[in-house]
């Protein structure tokens, strides 16, 4: 079957998808958006950081996701040891949103879909792509339904918004390694039965594993006593694990009991979904756009989830790519490279100084140093907070891994000079 053209095909409605197709629908174009499996389906990546608000907010969204009762987030907690450190998101560099919500993902996307639709896109789930042409004046994108029907479309555009599935990223032949060692994360929901007032559930709770540093796990609180539970490591932590009798529960739970307050914590927890694990999530691309087509947040690029950068990175990529289409589909002339990815990967940058940072320790030495400068700490707390693409940060953008790397010198030194840490460009 042939398609009626539409303006935009998105590919995926999931949060990058859905706050696209409403900003373009919202600017008059016709927007079909196909998604391969049905919603509610579950995802990872429950903890969002405190731009995403303003970013629900300008795709008009933020009523809808404030009338589900999600849990409100308002910052983040690091534990190591007796080691504790506090980051709130109110107390940041950057103007904006103080707050965030942690959230089952399967209901959060759900909203933002329906959300895209309610502002006029058309969103239809059970396709999956199976072929894209680029080579012609028009994208060809070729889709089957489950009932095995096959459809063309001819639009004037095609957003990727897959995330992991990366289906431009691959049809296209994209992919190239990521920078970054393979790691896993093991993960499940848990009816945490903590006792009230033990840790603040309006933050993220982030732990680092006693003997090696850059194993980490999260505790991420929704609403309703359930909270996500998972463990970040290398495949070779995770094997030393696998001669534990029992089920895949019991060798999760003795992961977990490789940090004492985490267990400790959670000593009544019980798992509530079956343990999930995902191995080798870093991905990266050759290019974030090409002939009439751009790729969005996970289909371009991924990191790692431990600072909860994805989903803002796909809600800043769909509103950079909204912006420039726009322009285009009216006719002005555009370049994407300057227009939107090397504004995208300003941000991208950013975060990838602080996971990098995050691994080698000089960012944990900066996170737990006791004598924080408060102007500094603002300026941290801001990317911690998801506002990593203010060029007013010294800490945003290609500067911030030497500008980090000379901080956190400073930390293991003990005195830190604001002057050189903060104002030195």
């Amino acid at each position: 079957m042939v398609g009626a053209g539409p303006d935009v095909l998105i590919i995926g409605a999931g949060p990058a998808g859905a706050v696209a197709a409403a900003l373009l629908a919202q600017r008059g174009y016709e927007v079909l958006v196909l998604e391969r499996q049905h919603f509610p389906r579950f995802s990872i990546g429950e903890s969002l950081l405190a731009y995403t608000t303003q970013l629900l907010h300008d795709a008009g969204m933020l009523d809808a996701v404030l009338a589900q009762g999600f849990q409100f987030k308002n910052g983040a907690s690091f534990v190591c040891g007796d080691r504790t450190s506090e980051f709130n998101f109110a107390d940041k560099l950057t103007a904006g949103s103080g707050f965030a919500f942690q959230v089952a993902r399967a209901e959060f996307d759900h909203v933002l879909a329906k959300e895209a639709a309610r502002h006029g896109a058309t969103v239809r789930y059970g396709e999956e792509i199976t072929a894209v042409d680029v080579s012609g004046a028009l994208p060809v994108v070729t889709a089957r339904t489950e009932a095995g029907e096959v459809w063309v479309h001819r639009p004037r555009f095609v957003l990727d918004a897959s995330g992991f599935g990366r289906t431009l990223a691959r049809l296209l032949e994209l992919e190239r390694p990521s920078s970054f060692p393979v790691r896993a994360a093991r993960f499940c929901h848990v009816a945490d039965a903590t006792v009230a007032g033990a840790f603040d559930r309006q933050k993220i709770r982030i732990g680092i594993h006693p003997a090696s540093p850059d194993v980490w796990s999260w505790l991420i609180p929704f609403a309703q006593g359930v909270s996500s539970l998972g463990v970040v490591a290398t495949r070779d932590h995770f094997a030393r694990y696998a001669a534990i009798a029992g089920t895949e529960e019991d060798r999760f739970w003795a992961i977990i009991g490789d940090e004492p307050k985490l267990r400790g914590l959670l000593a009544r927890a019980r798992a509530v979904r079956p343990i999930g694990e995902i191995v080798g999530y870093a991905a990266s691309v050759r290019a974030l756009h090409g002939p009439g087509f751009a790729l969005l947040g996970n289909a371009a690029e991924f990191l790692d989830p431990v600072f909860s950068s994805g989903v803002t990175i796909a809600m800043h990529s769909a509103k950079l790519a909204a912006g420039v289409l726009d322009r285009q589909l009216g006719g002005a002339p555009v370049d994407w490279q300057r227009e939107f990815a090397e504004p995208l990967m300003f941000g991208v940058e950013t975060f990838r100084t602080f996971v990098t940072g995050w691994y080698d320790g000089s960012l944990q030495d900066v996170i737990f140093y006791p004598d924080k400068t408060p102007s500094i700490h603002r300026m941290i707390c801001s990317v911690l907070a998801g506002y990593a693409w203010d060029p007013a940060n010294p800490y945003n953008g290609p500067q911030s891994g030497r500008r980090l790397r000379a901080l956190a010198a400073m930390c293991r030194e003990g005195a830190i000079d604001p002057r050189a840490a903060g104002a030195a460009r």
